[in-house]
C-alpha cells in the first residue's frame, strides 16, 4: 500500500459527546411526538399537575399548622415548671382544680430559698372574671401573680408598668390588660391610668401586654388581665391559698434536679408519707407544646401521603400512556434498530419522553399549587407555610415518577427484534 492510498481514520467521538448528542435528539425527539399527540399528552401531564398541586397544597397546610405551633411554643417561658395543686384520692380518682388548699405562699418561698436550680418563681391565683369599663365588658381570665411572673411566662410590658413588691404587699387595685381584654374594653381609648370595674372593684390599669396570640393548644393568650395575687386573694376571691407556682430553672438541663428537689421539698412541708400520693402535679407547658408540634408533624405527613396516591395514578398514566406510543412506534423502532441504534439509545428516546412529559405537568402542578397557597388564606383564612424544602420534594418526586413509570416501557421499547419490529402492522 503507497502512502497515497493511506487516509486517516477520523477518531470516534467520545462517549460523553455521543451520550449529550443522544439526549438532544431524544429531547427533539420527545417534542415532535408530544406535538403530533397534544391532546394525550395534555391528559397525561394533567394527572401529574394535579397531583403536584394537591401536594403542594397539602404539604403548605400541614406546614403552616407546624409553623403556628413553634412560634407558639417561643412565645411560653424559658425552662418553666408549672406546680400545680392536684391531687389523687385514694381511690385513684385525680381531683380537679381548686380543689387541694396546701398549696401556700409559704411553699413559695421555701422552694425560693431552698432550691438553688431556680431564677424566678411566681405564686399563681386564678379565676374566669368580668371586667366594666364605662359600657362595655368583658369576660376574661384573671391571672394573680407576683412581680417575677412576666419573666417566667415571658411577657412583654409594650406600655405602662409592671406592679412591684410594694403594691403585692399592699394588694394594691392595680391591673395589667392582655391585648384581647383592651381591645374590647377600650376600643376607643387609651386604657394607661383609666379604672376599670373587676367584679365590682375599681382597678387601676398601670400597664398593657404586648400581644402573644394562640397558644399551642390554641387558647387566646391574649385575653387575660394580670393583677397582684394578693389583690386577687384577699379582695376578689378570698381565700389564703394557691392554685399554682410557676417558677423557672437557671437552664433546661437543670429542670430535672429542680423538680427532684421540689418534690421532695413540698411532700416533706406538705407531711405527705412515703408511699401516699402527691397534693401537687409538675408539668412543663414547653414539653406540652412540643408534644402538639409532633402531632402536627404527623398530620403533615399524612397529608402529604393522602397527596402522594395522586401522583401514584400520574405515573400509572404516563406508564399507559408510553405503552401505548411504543406500540404505535413499533415499525419507527424497528427501522431505528435497523440502521444502527443502539438498545440504550431507543432506551433513553422514551425514558426522555416520559421525564418531559412528567417534568411539565409537575411545573404547571407547582405554579398551580403556589397560586392555590395564596388564594387559600384569603378565602378560608387557614395559614398556609410553603419551604423551597416543600417544592424541592414535590418537583423531585413528579421527577421520579417520570423516571420509575417510564422505565419499564422504555426498556420494552429497547429489547424489540429489530425484524420483527419491521414487519409489524
Amino acid at each position: 500500500m503507497s502512502s497515497k492510498d493511506y487516509r486517516p481514520v477520523p477518531a470516534s467521538p467520545s462517549r460523553a459527546s455521543r451520550s449529550g448528542m443522544d439526549i438532544t435528539a431524544a429531547l427533539r425527539s420527545g417534542l415532535r411526538n408530544m406535538n403530533r399527540n397534544k391532546l394525550r399528552s395534555g391528559l397525561t401531564m394533567l394527572g401529574i399537575m394535579i397531583a403536584v398541586a394537591a401536594v403542594i397544597c397539602m404539604l403548605a397546610i400541614g406546614g403552616g399548622a407546624s409553623l403556628q405551633v413553634e412560634q407558639a411554643i417561643s412565645t411560653m417561658g424559658v425552662n418553666m415548671i408549672w406546680i400545680e395543686a392536684q391531687g389523687m384520692a385514694p381511690s385513684g380518682v385525680r381531683t380537679g382544680h381548686g380543689t387541694i388548699k396546701t398549696l401556700v405562699m409559704e411553699d413559695v418561698t421555701a422552694i425560693k430559698g431552698q432550691v438553688p436550680w431556680i431564677t424566678d418563681i411566681s405564686p399563681n391565683v386564678d379565676t374566669r372574671i368580668q371586667v366594666a369599663y364605662g359600657n362595655q365588658n368583658w369576660n376574661t381570665v384573671l391571672h394573680g401573680v407576683g412581680p417575677d411572673y412576666i419573666r417566667v411566662a415571658n411577657w412583654q410590658i409594650e406600655r405602662g408598668v409592671d406592679f412591684g413588691a410594694e403594691e403585692v404587699q399592699n394588694a394594691a387595685r392595680v391591673c395589667i390588660l392582655g391585648h384581647t381584654v383592651e381591645e374590647n374594653l377600650f376600643p376607643n381609648e387609651d386604657p394607661l391610668d383609666k379604672m376599670i370595674r373587676v367584679k365590682g372593684m375599681p382597678c387601676q390599669v398601670i400597664g398593657l401586654l404586648k400581644a402573644k396570640g394562640q397558644s399551642a393548644m390554641g387558647q387566646d393568650q391574649d385575653d387575660t388581665l394580670l393583677v397582684p395575687y394578693t389583690t386577687a386573694q384577699k379582695k376578689i376571691l378570698g381565700i389564703t391559698w394557691l392554685d399554682d407556682v410557676l417558677c423557672s430553672a437557671v437552664n433546661a438541663a437543670a429542670i430535672p434536679a429542680a423538680e427532684e428537689q421540689i418534690t421532695q421539698l413540698l411532700r416533706e412541708r406538705h407531711g405527705i408519707r412515703p408511699g401516699m400520693y402527691d397534693d401537687f402535679n409538675l408539668r412543663h407547658p414547653v414539653e406540652i407544646a412540643k408534644a402538639v408540634e409532633d402531632s402536627t408533624k404527623v398530620m403533615k405527613l399524612l397529608l402529604a401521603s393522602i397527596a402522594s396516591v395522586s401522583l401514584l395514578v400520574g405515573g400509572i398514566g404516563i406508564m399507559n400512556i408510553m405503552l401505548v406510543s411504543v406500540t404505535e412506534r413499533t415499525r419507527e423502532i424497528g427501522l431505528r434498530m435497523a440502521i444502527g441504534a443502539r438498545e440504550g439509545d431507543i432506551l433513553v428516546q422514551f425514558l426522555t419522553e416520559a421525564m418531559i412529559l412528567s417534568f411539565l405537568g409537575g411545573a404547571a402542578g407547582l405554579m398551580i399549587g403556589l397560586l392555590a397557597s395564596m388564594v387559600v388564606p384569603r378565602v378560608l383564612g387557614w395559614f398556609i407555610h410553603v419551604s423551597p424544602t416543600d417544592i424541592l420534594i414535590a418537583v423531585l418526586f413528579s421527577c421520579g415518577v417520570g423516571v420509575f413509570f417510564g422505565y419499564y416501557p422504555a426498556r420494552k421499547a429497547a429489547r424489540l427484534d429489530p425484524i420483527e419490529a419491521l414487519r409489524y402492522e
